[in-house]
């Protein structure tokens, strides 16, 4: 598999700080969405690189195995216990002439250890089976797509792949799929993927956990005598009763009305309603008069 440079991919160095990952990250992610780019492949799988290279350098241990062993880090720390023993064994035949060890990984030699472990053949008389490269991704969804379950298709690596997406996927929840990633070595199993989610609040509609908060604006003459209104939800409309002398910014909770929760079919969070009173603007000289009488009869009170 072609080695790709997470830093040119993001267009940084190493020396970015978390920050400037952060705002490399959000600047091409913008650029190269596959909703602004539905039909540009090569967008696609930039926007796929993208993704693996900020999972990659956002996460400080992750970024500095990366700095450290490059396109191998995932099998930096196997190199490390490797050097240990070769350590061991050349202690243990130290004064016999000639150990046998003493070969390419004298000195550190990080690439001839994965050249022997994963190109050329080994020395040993056994080689050591490897799992496969894991791979990470991030796919962005609507709250109108997180709210029902279904099937959606991205690329990793250039491989597409299909998944049934549960309703109720959390924003930044990671989940796992199984021998999805890279092939292994020597008969080793198939690296594994990480799909995080990313899932955004609409004007609408605010998530909470599986709450959901509108605002719903009220004239002054339905929160002074109450009546019907209709309100929007997730899955339709419906009719709610105000009642008389409604208070601005009061909130009404309508019960499963909310997001749905996670594997547990049928459950759902709540809907929080939040009253906005709007004040007249514009009265005309009738409309006026009787707000002053209104405001003398109050006063007489």
């Amino acid at each position: 598999m072609e080695f790709v440079d997470y830093y040119k991919v993001m267009g940084l160095d190493k020396s970015a700080t978390a920050a400037q990952i952060k705002s490399a990250y959000k600047k091409l992610a913008r650029k190269l969405h596959p909703d602004l780019n539905p039909d540009d492949k090569e967008a696609n799988i930039k926007f796929q690189q993208l993704n693996e290279a900020n999972a990659v350098l956002s996460d400080p241990e992750k970024k500095a195995k990366y700095d450290k062993y490059g396109k191998d880090w995932e099998h930096g720390e196997e190199y490390e216990k490797y050097q240990q023993s070769q350590q061991q064994q050349r202690q243990s035949y130290s004064g016999g002439g000639g150990n046998g060890f003493e070969d390419d990984f004298e000195g550190g030699d990080f690439s001839g250890f994965f050249e022997s472990m994963f190109g050329q053949q080994s020395r040993s008389r056994t080689r050591a089976q490897y799992k496969g490269q894991d791979y990470t991704t991030t796919v962005a969804l609507r709250l109108e797509d997180a709210y029902k379950t279904h099937k959606q298709t991205f690329t990793v690596n250039g491989k597409n792949i299909r998944i049934t997406v549960p309703a109720g996927i959390a924003d930044g929840q990671t989940i796992k799929l199984g021998g999805q990633g890279g092939p292994g070595s020597n008969g080793g199993p198939n690296g594994d993927v990480y799909i995080t989610f990313t899932v955004n609040d609409t004007p609408q509609f605010k998530r909470v956990g599986n709450d959901l908060y509108t605002t719903k604006e009220i004239d002054i003459y339905t929160a002074v005598l109450g009546g019907d209104i209709f309100v929007t939800t997730m899955d339709g409309t419906i009719k709610l009763t105000v009642a008389a002398g409604t208070q601005n910014n009061i909130k009404v909770r309508l019960k499963g009305k909310g997001f749905p929760i996670y594997k547990k079919e049928g459950e759902f969070g709540n809907l929080f309603v939040n009253y906005q009173v709007t004040i007249p603007t514009n009265l005309t000289d009738r409309q006026k008069e009787l707000f002053n009488e209104l405001a003398a009869i109050s006063k007489k009170d």
